[in-house]
């Protein structure tokens, strides 16, 4: 299973639109067409971000966790910390690489705090709040989530992580 996080005070309060989540919602499948994202939205709150990605890693067993939102520098923004908080071990790659590809875009990239980790067999990846950076750093994560996910979920019966190109084969872990 795969969920998405949106990390808003005021999409969760009803004052904004979620543009982020659905984006997202919309590039997974792309890389998995068979695979309904689990959709969530939270406030920018450390301890209520920490507990949904806690509770989606260990009761709901998903295999891959991308929050949108709470990666810049206002004082709201605690998507890092909260990710922190709840990893086993991070995998800085992920965040670095995206970075450096954004930088290739705008500057801006690099006010960028988002991180990227593992809990139990979950990975958890944090990526910026806009539209359009969703799509940028997507693109920089489409070639390596297949492998990720495979190499967490080792060993798991029913496990296929279709690789890019392999649009055909069914995605049995929703």
């Amino acid at each position: 299973m795969i969920a998405i996080l949106t990390i808003s005070d005021s999409a969760a309060a009803g004052e904004a639109e979620d543009r982020s989540g659905p984006v997202l919602r919309d590039l997974v499948r792309t890389l998995w067409p068979h695979v309904e994202p689990l959709m969530g939205m939270v406030a920018d709150d450390r301890a209520l971000i920490a507990a949904r990605l806690r509770q989606w890693a260990d009761e709901e067993d998903v295999a891959l966790i991308l929050t949108t939102g709470g990666t810049g520098f206002t004082p709201r923004d605690v998507t890092p910390e909260a990710t922190r908080d709840v990893i086993e071990k991070e995998a800085p790659g992920l965040a670095e690489a995206m970075r450096a590809a954004g930088l290739r875009v705008t500057p801006h990239a690099m006010l960028s705090r988002a991180v990227a980790g593992i809990r139990g067999r979950t990975l958890i990846i944090n990526l910026s709040g806009s539209p359009k950076a969703v799509r940028e750093q997507f693109e920089v994560l489409r070639p390596v989530l297949p492998h990720a996910l495979e190499q967490l979920r080792a060993g798991k019966r029913g496990v296929r992580y279709a690789r890019p190109g392999e649009h055909r084969r069914e995605a049995s872990y929703q």
